[in-house]
């Protein structure tokens, strides 16, 4: 076997793909990949919340995710109208079964939550949901752009 063409893969932070399916109120990076690695089974990359931003609901089909919160806090809400909610700090994973509606939000206003996120397949299923959030609007009113076009 050829180890140093199929073994260890290094992705640097500067090398990070942004050209991922995004949803509103959050910047979503990709780094294991198929393409990038070879990866067959897994995704992984990172996500960014904005201080006073809470991402549109949505959920990744028939994925399961893993969140592992780096930096601030994450507000989760979860279900068919969002109804329930918890909080994730720095250490802490989150788990996403398959389908779930969700939503992210910064519990924090001073700095933005940072995560690394590992999904279970390749596809970049990322559906957006027309459910209405029970968390109070963002300061900015959901108009500043949060991610790469």
């Amino acid at each position: 076997m050829d180890w140093r063409q199929h073994g260890v893969k290094i992705v640097h932070a500067k090398e990070l793909d942004f050209n991922t399916p995004q949803t509103p109120g959050m910047t979503r990076a990709a780094a294991i990949t198929h393409a990038r690695t070879g990866a067959s089974k897994l995704w992984a990359g990172t996500v960014v919340v904005r201080p006073h931003a809470k991402t549109a609901p949505h959920h990744h089909g028939e994925l399961e995710t893993v969140l592992y919160v780096v930096r601030g806090h994450a507000r989760m809400r979860w279900g068919d109208q969002l109804e329930f909610s918890d909080e994730a700090g720095p250490g802490d994973f989150i788990y996403v079964p398959p389908y779930v509606p969700h939503q992210e939000i910064n519990a924090r206003e001073d700095m933005p939550c940072e995560a690394v996120v590992v999904r279970s397949g390749q596809d970049p299923i990322v559906v957006n949901l027309d459910i209405e959030s029970p968390e109070p609007a963002s300061e900015n009113g959901g108009q500043e752009p949060f991610h790469p076009r």
